[in-house]
């Protein structure tokens, strides 16, 4: 009788056992790309800092549509300086962005086959454009709507004047930014969870009424107001977002049972 033998394993398999890592080696990893991102985005801080006055007329655009050259007021002698690491620091995040989805992306693709990993670029490049069009779209829509609103309930319902403090203002302006940024990863994240596993587009289809549900909170956590008209500008693109994600899962996320045997 013949000695049985295991079949070699395939080269794919080889490339996924050598990508096993411990938890101190994921939390050392982690601990890498979060200082690669800190220092690429002090980088592109120092360069953001050169532009900061260039910086402020830009943000300042939204608001001085509404009331006019009426300018903003800072009520303590350190708030300007500290707009202006805000506004420096925000820009950063946004200039850095690329680098910062790259370290995203180095971080998990230890947990993707072999083949998965030539998907890099592509998430790379559109996470970075999703991540910057959340920014767009905070600072055309969502940011001068909301701005317009709260301004024309004070002047024009109450007839009060508008005396906008900067540091309140600026705040509010990177809150929402950030936060849209964030909002528009919806499909690059519903990307990397259907390749992992965790999810799958019958699954995120079946459960479109919690993303709703869950949809209206974010909305009204980020909007300044709770009216619906602020809400939907938000909820709108986010429920958007999301059924593009559901697609993505169908189409990425389908054949990983096949390809894992």
């Amino acid at each position: 009788m013949g000695v049985e033998t295991k079949p070699e394993p395939v080269e794919e398999d080889r490339e996924e056992l050598r990508g096993q890592m411990s938890f101190f080696d994921h939390l050392e990893e982690l601990r890498r790309r979060i200082i690669h991102s800190l220092i690429a985005i002090a980088v592109a801080f120092s360069v953001s800092w050169i532009y900061k006055e260039d910086l402020y007329r830009i943000v300042k655009r939204p608001i001085s549509a509404v009331i006019g050259d009426k300018g903003l007021n800072f009520m303590t002698l350190t708030e300007p300086f500290n707009l202006e690491l805000k506004l420096a620091f925000v820009a950063a995040v946004f200039l850095a962005s690329p680098f910062i989805m790259a370290q995203i992306w180095l971080f998990i693709s230890p947990g993707l086959y072999k083949h998965e990993r030539r998907y890099a670029l592509p998430f790379i490049i559109s996470s970075s454009l999703l991540f910057l069009t959340g920014g767009v779209f905070g600072y055309f829509v969502a940011f001068p709507f909301a701005a317009q609103f709260l301004v024309n309930v004070g002047t024009q319902e109450l007839g009060m004047t508008a005396v906008i403090n900067g540091s309140d203002y600026f705040d509010k302006f990177i809150t929402i930014e950030l936060a849209l940024g964030i909002v528009f990863e919806i499909p690059a994240v519903i990307f990397i969870l259907s390749r992992i596993g965790l999810v799958s587009g019958p699954f995120l289809l079946k459960n479109t009424k919690y993303a709703f549900l869950l949809s209206a909170v974010v909305a009204a956590i980020i909007t300044p107001t709770s009216d619906i008209p602020n809400m939907m500008i938000i909820m709108v693109p986010m429920m958007l977002l999301y059924l593009l994600g559901v697609l993505v899962a169908f189409v990425f996320g389908k054949k990983r049972r096949v390809e894992a045997d």
